[in-house]
This record gives C-alpha cells, structure tokens and sequence, in this order.
C-alpha cells in the first residue's frame, strides 16, 4: 500500500480507539447542566406562550407590540442571524474541501471510491427528489390564512427580483441556451466575486470547493498535506464557532419566535406543524422505502434482518444527533453484525460521516421550499433544481454535528432572496428533526458499505459465535 492511502485509509479498530479516546478527552469540556436543546425547548415555549399572549391580548398591529419587536426583540434574533451568516462560506467551503479531499486518491482508491461515490449520489438525490415532492405537495408554507399569508409575504417576501440588476441578469439568462445558462449558473467567472457582497453564491463557491477537493486528490500527499490541515483547522474553528453560536440559541429562538407570533398567532404554528409532518414523512419515506429497496436489491439482505442488527446505532444516532459521534458505534456494528470488511467500513462509513448525509439533503430541500412558501416566494423548476444541487452538495457540505446544517440553510435562503429571519420559525424544532434525520445519515452510510461489500463478492452477515447482536 502507498503512503498516500496508509495517509487516507486508517484501519478501523485504531481509528475506533482513537476517536473513543478524543471523545474520551473531551468529557470534562462539555458543558454542565441543563442540555442545550433543553433550553432551545424552553425558549421556544417561552416565545410562542408570550406571542400568543400579547397576539391576543393587544392584537398583531398595535403599535406597543411593533415598538417593542423592532426596538428589542427584532435586533437581538437579527444578531443571532448575523452571526451565523458570518460563518457559512468558511463552514461550507472548508468542510466540502475536508469531505472531497477525504476520499483519498482517486486514482488508487479505484472501485470502492467509485462505487461509494455512485451510490452516495444517487440516493441523495432520490432523497431530495422525495423532499422536494412532499413539499410541492403539501405545500405546508400555506396553510394559513390568506391574510395572514398576505402579510407574512409582506414583511418577509425579497423584492431582489424586482430590481434593475436582477431584471438584466433575467435578460440575458433568456437569450442563452440551457446549457449556457447551466454553465453561467454554476461555474463562477471569477470565485472572489462569488463570496464577497451580502448574499454570496453558494452555488459558485460549492462548485469553487469541490473543484479543489478534487485536484487535492490527485496530488502527491506531502504536496496537499499543508492546505489539507489548513482546511481541517478551518473546519474546526468554524464548527467551534457554531457551538459558541448556538449557546446563544435560547434567547434568539425566544425573541424570533416572539417577533413573528405575536404577529401572526396561531396560523404560524399550524403551518410549523405541517412542516414538521412533512420532514417526517419524507424522512420515514426514506428509511423504510429507500433502504429496505436498496439492502433487498443491491446488499441481498433481509431488510427486517438488517435494521434488528444495526439497532444500536439507530439508537446512538438518534439521541446524540451527530454522525461524527456514532462513527465508532457504527464502525464497529458494522463489522461485527454485518460482516462488512474493515477496509471497505474504514472508507466508507469514515468519509460517510461527512460525506454522505441523505437525511440532511432531505431536510434541506423541504426547509428551503417551506420557508420560500412561508415568504411567498414560488421557486420555479430551475430554482427548485438547483436547490437540488446545492442540497446534494450540502450533504458533503454539512458539519456532522448537532444543526450542523443550520448555517447552510441560512446561506441558501440569502442566496435566494428569501429574508433568513423566517428560519427562526424552525429552530425550535430542530433539534427533533435533527435527530431523525441524523439517524437516516448514519444508517445511509451502512447501507452504502453493504452495498460496496456485496458488489466485491463478500458474503455478508458472517457473525462470529461470541459476537453478541444488538
């Protein structure tokens, strides 16, 4: 083996121990007491009990509840926002560079890094399709009352379209052809431009990072190791940088939540709570339709069988909300309850972690359009599948870590217009949908490593004896 994969392919006993020493290492750092989604609960309670309160005591337009939303409440959850929009092109960027660069080298990684890719694509973009079509369906963003619905698009609704600048871009976007306009769409002129500005280009900077997560590697690994570290060091500090954002969370979920409730009242919630039926629901989709036709098809499993011997991690990923942390579970099931070779788990399941995360493009997808509907904004097919690009991307793209994908949805609905405050409205839920979703990543990830394990003739589920399953 070269020294450029014994770099990249780190066998998963060792890289089990180490992390489990890491995580270890970090005990006495974690923060004491109540639990951070607690608090998020809390202030979500708190946010909505108080809007409703004044909503129905003084009424949506009394010039009290406006004094206070804009000289209080309002700056302290645009602060919050601010905060976070400050972060997206570093989190993006460097954790896309960290997801591509870890596949290793192309070249040499051959079959499993083509399968493992193949695969990853495919089923995230079935998974965004499935978002997508659940969201066009239900159209939870409105299901309220068409006054209030007036009035939400009022206030939140982005009039970027019907500026000078914006009419000459859609100009000459229709005098090109489909492929031109693709081209123009996503390949940036000059990546500076993309990023610099109020609403920078996702689109551009995403395609910008993969094109360098590529080059990275197809070089020699002494020449790359230097910005690599660079990129895992910016990483870090951006995802240390949401953690002491979202401590933060509470009181800017309160406030929001305030802000727009004591407005719109109930109408708001009940639309939220068809936004949380349909995350569910796509998600659910997913799971037992979407992995039990590919462990059935592709890995030649049971599916029944198959979700009995990977319990353990369902449970470890729903109730520490990371893919990062449930690694050496998975690592570990895998292997053992699966028969899955350590080379191809120590690949697959190590890059999935970042790399691939069905049930955040899922949630994206569904966030974006319910948001974009919540503001009256109607995406049109073009729009709709870029954010099928961008939330496809946004799963290698995505810090695996508890509203990891929080920023990047931030950076989509600025992108496109939409004001980011409306994401104050699903914060509060997050936290749940975030576990779901992350239970649907991390299982993604086994079902590509049975796959890719089948594919090279391995005959799965071998369990050792004194190998308890569970």
């Amino acid at each position: 083996m070269s020294e450029n994969e014994e770099r990249e392919i780190i066998p998963p006993d060792l890289y089990e121990q180490e992390l489990k020493t890491d995580l270890d290492d970090d005990t006495p750092d974690k923060p004491k007491g109540m639990a951070l989604h607690t608090k998020i609960l809390i202030g979500l309670v708190v946010g909505v009990a108080g809007g409703l309160l004044v909503n129905f005591t003084l009424g949506g337009e009394d010039p009290r509840i406006t004094s206070a939303v804009e000289n209080f409440t309002r700056p302290i959850g645009q602060l919050f926002l601010n905060l976070l929009l400050m972060i997206v092109v570093p989190l993006v960027f460097s954790s896309l560079v960290v997801g591509v660069a870890g596949i290793g080298d192309i070249r040499k990684l051959g079959r499993i890094g083509a399968k493992s890719f193949a695969y990853s694509l495919v089923i995230s973009a079935i998974s965004v399709a499935i978002g997508l079509t659940i969201a066009n369906t239900l159209r939870p963003g409105d299901r309220m009352d068409a006054d209030t619905k007036a009035k939400l698009e009022q206030k939140y609704s982005s009039d970027a379209g019907k500026t000078v600048e914006s009419a000459k871009k859609a100009e000459e976007a229709a005098k090109d052809t489909a492929l031109m306009s693709v081209v123009k769409t996503i390949v940036p002129k000059n990546v500076f431009n993309s990023i610099a500005g109020e609403n920078p280009n996702m689109l551009h900077i995403m395609f910008f990072a993969l094109i360098v997560g590529v080059a990275i590697t197809l070089l020699p690994a002494p020449v790359s190791e230097p910005f690599v570290r660079f990129m895992e060091a910016t990483f870090e500090i951006t995802s240390k940088i949401i953690d002491i954002i979202m401590k933060f969370a509470p009181y800017a979920v309160a406030c929001l939540l305030f802000n727009n409730i004591s407005i719109f009242g109930l109408d708001l919630l009940y639309s939220l709570g068809w936004f949380v039926f349909a995350v569910l629901l796509g998600l659910g989709i997913h799971f037992f339709g979407v992995y039990s036709l590919s462990v059935y098809f592709l890995s030649k499993l049971n599916p029944l069988d198959f979700f009995k011997r990977v319990r353990t991690v369902i449970l470890t990923a729903f109730s520490t909300s990371s893919s990062n942390a449930t690694l050496p579970t998975a690592l570990r099931v895998s292997e053992e309850n699966l028969g899955v070779p350590k080379d191809i788990n120590s690949f697959v399941l190590t890059v999935g972690a970042t790399a691939n995360q069905n049930g955040t493009a899922l949630y994206e997808g569904i966030t974006v359009l319910f948001i974009a509907q919540l503001a009256g904004v109607d995406l049109t097919f073009a729009q709709q599948l870029m954010v099928v690009y961008l939330a496809i991307l946004g799963g290698i793209g995505t810090a695996g870590v508890p509203s990891g994908s929080i920023p990047f949805i931030i950076g989509i609905l600025a992108m496109i217009g939409i004001d980011p405050a409306l994401i104050a409205i699903i914060l509060g839920v997050d936290r749940l949908l975030d576990m779901c979703r992350t239970t649907l990543n991390v299982v993604g990830d086994i079902t590509a490593a049975t796959f890719v394990a089948r594919s090279e003739g391995y005959e799965l589920l071998k369990v050792p004896e004194n190998v308890e399953i569970g």
